[in-house]
């Protein structure tokens, strides 16, 4: 019996032996590397706020995402969009900014407005705005100053090109508008628009909407008054682009817009660029304020880049237009 109690001991004492042998390896040859061999990546909370859903600002935030992406950032996104409601646009600014995301990006104007208004702390990235001065976003084009940079939605030639193409081109004298007057960057668009058609020998008629359900019977309101449309990139108007395209077709007004979306969608032709573009050019901004490479002050407010004129061949062909030879180096189909 005691024989038996000594190898019980023995057997037990080995046994712990073994086991506090084992547990005291284990930090070093296991838990200790694989903490050094870790990731240590931070990743970043984005806030996106965007006024409205429309084909235009959804390829700008696609841009921007893939922008994100290339450079090497790992981010997880607040997506939050106001459907057109000003006051639901305030609401998200507030929420964006007390959840204390590390950087917001605005799709818009009204967006961008915002968000500015109410942070001076976190990084603003907008884009999808026509005028940051006229909007008092920043200080100026190249020095922007303040928590706040980003890309335009307007390329200084854009306006003059579209007006000279609708007068020169397509024997157009009287240009119809239909556009959200309480919408700033909408404004600026129209006061330039009316500013250079006057240059140019063209007569300007306005019909302003409040909410998109205003959009057919405004554009309706121009039938016989105009003998073509200039939509330009105005949130209201574009997310019921389907009203006026339809409107311009039946009366056969040639409709000229101010991005390839719109014309994809039916309408006649535009001078532009690729929404896509102006946010991954946004989305490469943020990423050098996020990897701490710059600051939103020092970083220039940038102008769309390949400005193109593009025409719907279909479209053309509903209202019997034309495609001249002579318009051919202009055209992208």
């Amino acid at each position: 019996m005691m024989k038996w109690k000594k190898t019980a001991v023995v057997l037990l004492s080995t046994i712990l032996l073994a086991a506090c042998g084992s547990k005291t390896s284990t930090p070093s040859s296991s838990g200790g590397q694989a903490n050094k061999g870790e990731s240590k990546e931070k990743t970043y909370t984005i806030g996106v706020t965007q006024i409205v859903e429309h084909p235009s600002l959804d390829a700008a935030f696609k841009g921007f995402k893939k922008a994100i992406e290339d450079g090497g950032i790992k981010a997880e996104y607040k997506i939050q969009n106001a459907q057109g409601d000003n006051s639901a646009n305030t609401s998200i600014a507030t929420n964006l900014v007390n959840s204390k995301v590390d950087l917001i990006f605005a799709n818009s104007t009204p967006s961008a407005q915002a968000v500015a208004s109410q942070t001076k702390d976190i990084p603003i990235v907008f884009t999808s705005v026509t005028d940051p001065i006229g909007a008092k976003l920043v200080s100026s084009m190249e020095k922007p100053g303040g928590n706040i940079t980003g890309t335009i939605d307007t390329h200084p030639e854009a306006i003059p090109n579209t007006l000279k193409f609708m007068k020169e081109k397509l024997n157009i004298t009287k240009v119809g508008m239909v556009y959200n007057s309480g919408e700033q960057n909408s404004r600026a668009q129209v006061d330039n628009v009316k500013k250079l058609a006057g240059d140019i020998g063209l007569t300007i008629k306005e019909a302003s909407v409040a909410t998109s359900a205003d959009v057919k019977q405004a554009t309706e309101s121009l039938v016989g008054k105009v003998d073509g449309l200039y939509i330009i990139s105005d949130n209201t108007v574009v997310s019921a682009l389907e009203s006026v395209i339809s409107v311009a077709n039946k009366n056969k007004l040639p409709m000229m817009a101010a991005e390839f979306d719109s014309v994809r969608k039916g309408a006649f032709g535009a001078y532009g660029f690729e929404y896509y573009d102006i946010g991954y050019e946004a989305g490469q901004m943020a990423v050098k304020i996020l990897k701490g490479e710059s600051k939103p002050s020092d970083i220039p407010v940038q102008v769309p880049q390949n400005l193109k004129l593009v025409i719907n061949k279909k479209t053309a062909s509903t209202i019997g237009i034309d495609i001249k030879d002579d318009w051919k180096a202009e055209t992208t189909e």
